[in-house]
């Protein structure tokens, strides 16, 4: 009898539905060129993230797939294993009860690790399957510096300031300084910051960091630490160190745990000094692939036909903040094959993607958005992403693109989908070539998610209503969610974010009301008609889904 052909990753995902024929080629050709291993270059082209790895290869080995995130980790199972051995062997103990031993596995089918385990706890081991980078991430938190590192934090501020007095130097060897700033920017990268600002005022240097788009206070140092920790600062991100009456731009690729992540790095001189934002570009929490966005089917449907048109512009629109460069980099991924040149142009570039050419612009040399693109044109491309429009050269330059059979991408800052159609004929774009080219208008908001670790059930109150604008008839009967607050979500009762939409798809009807100049609240009218939903529908249906909550959707959406 032959023997069993054990099946690879590629064709199990294959199976599963989680990868098309077409993006297996182009891993795999990537794969003949770098020798890396499938799944890890499914990851790096954005494919598919690790946890929908995971969950078809815990399918496959029989056992639930668990993440660590979504659980608070019993200090009892964590008792019962050394933190060496959970790093050795990518395993965390996480719940306990009468001798059975809940244990997360980055390889469930490991059974010699299992009955290792099994015979030195003397337990009933049950596997579960967790991605191996969540385990690692738990191992730190709740084993080794995981007491609570704001003592770490206040010990290291207080050895500077000591430091400061005896006239210990920046740059001497093993500079308590330069332990500070490491940790500061460690600390807002493990919670998950997507911003860290420092903040000079009279009598203090204030360290706030921004966490699923809120201000969350951090560590206030003394003021006599500021003019070191912020020359610190500007060391890592090569700025002008001696130069502090103008802002500057650099940038920092910073060592978090095993991890590289890069830190954009923006300095604004302001009456008690200079003010540092950086801003944290983590690829490991980059939503990249169509389905990961938040579009319902429908929506979602709408999205992928539209991306896959031979020509015209797509637009995505929302302030700063809103997740934009998301779903642009989702909508590139998915059109992502061996057969199809794709460059960019971005200010800029956020996050590198494989196979796709990325250009940034540098206004300093001259290399603006409209000079970019007019060279571009001649580099023979098939989709073209456009950072932003900003003004009439860059808008006629993409409406030509469009014209000779390119597909074009770009955001603008606007407020509403139908309000980017004025704003581009206010910078000069003629109406007939505006409703020749458009395709459709996406606006996104960000909201906060409901953290599934404390969410209770939840009924609406005649406050809510006033506050999200409700009518008796507009009341859904179901129930919803809040988050009450724990350890898991920093006692906000909110975890990471989810994306709401406005889809303005440009129909036939719609194109002809561009060409002849109709206003932005007239089209909105015909594309209500049309079944269109607003921002504020979309966010009642997430709130109705369980995924967000009243105050969110009253201080975002409004």
């Amino acid at each position: 009898m032959a023997p069993t052909k054990t099946k690879r990753l590629g064709e199990i995902l294959l199976e599963a539905g989680t990868i098309t024929p077409d993006k297996l080629d182009l891993a795999l050709t990537e794969q003949k060129q770098t020798r890396e291993k499938l799944g890890v270059i499914l990851q790096r082209l954005g494919i598919c993230s690790e946890k929908e790895i995971s969950r078809v290869l815990a399918g496959q080995a029989g056992v639930k797939s668990v993440s660590l995130l979504d659980h608070t980790v019993d200090r009892q199972a964590l008792n019962l294993i050394t933190q060496e051995t959970a790093e050795k062997y990518s395993v965390l103990p996480f719940a306990y009860h009468n001798r059975n031993l809940t244990l997360a596995m980055a390889n469930p089918l490991d059974l010699v690790i299992i009955d290792q385990i099994s015979r030195k706890t003397g337990c009933y081991v049950e596997v579960v399957h967790t991605p191996e980078s969540e385990i690692l991430d738990a191992i730190v938190r709740y084993y080794g510096a995981a007491d609570d590192d704001s003592c770490d934090l206040t010990e290291a501020i207080d050895i500077a300031a000591t430091a400061l007095a005896h006239g210990r130097k920046l740059e001497e060897e093993n500079s308590p300084f330069v332990a500070l700033v490491n940790l500061l920017l460690a600390k807002g990268i493990d919670a998950g910051a997507t911003d860290i600002h420092l903040e000079p005022e009279e009598k203090v240097l204030r360290c706030r960091y921004r966490i699923d788009g809120r201000l969350i206070q951090g560590p206030i140092l003394p003021r006599e630490l500021q003019s070191i920790v912020i020359a610190r600062m500007k060391i890592l991100a090569e700025l002008n160190i001696s130069e502090s009456r103008v802002p500057q731009d650099g940038r920092i690729v910073f060592q978090a745990k095993r991890r590289k992540v890069d830190l954009r790095v923006s300095t604004f001189p302001t009456v008690y000094g200079e003010t540092i934002v950086c801003r944290v570009l983590d690829k490991e929490n980059l939503i990249v692939g169509l389905e990961r966005l938040g579009m319902d089917k429908s929506l979602l449907s709408k999205f992928r036909r539209d991306i896959t048109r031979p020509h015209g512009i797509i637009l995505v629109t929302g302030p700063t903040g809103s997740g934009k460069t998301t779903t642009l980099y989702s909508a590139l991924t998915y059109l992502n094959k061996p057969d199809t040149k794709i460059i960019t142009l971005e200010d800029p570039v956020e996050y590198e993607l494989p196979v796709i050419n990325q250009a940034q612009v540098n206004t300093a040399k001259g290399f603006t958005f409209a000079k970019g693109l007019r060279a571009i044109l001649r580099q023979d491309p098939d989709i073209l992403l456009i950072g932003e429009i900003r003004d009439k050269e860059t808008a006629q330059m993409a409406i030509r693109a469009a014209l000779t059979g390119h597909l074009v991408f770009s955001t603008l800052h606007t407020n509403s989908a139908a309000g980017a159609i004025p704003r581009l004929i206010d910078m000069g774009v003629e109406p007939f070539l505006l409703s020749a080219t458009l395709v459709s208008i996406v606006a996104q908001r960000l909201v906060r998610k409901v953290c599934t670790n404390c969410q209770v059930p939840y009924s609406l109150t005649d406050d809510d209503r006033l506050r999200l604008g409700l009518d008796e008839a507009e009341v859904r009967a179901q129930e919803m969610v809040i988050g009450e607050g724990c350890s898991n979500c920093g006692s906000t009762g909110h975890r990471g974010r989810i994306a709401v939409f406005e889809y303005l798809q440009i129909s036939s009807r719609i194109s002809a009301m561009i060409a002849e100049g109709q206003d932005a609240a007239t089209i909105v009218d015909v594309a209500r008609q049309d079944g269109m939903q607003n921002l504020r529908e979309n966010a009642l249906d997430k709130l109705y889904a369980g995924k967000t909550s009243v105050a969110e959707i009253a201080r975002v959406i409004a």
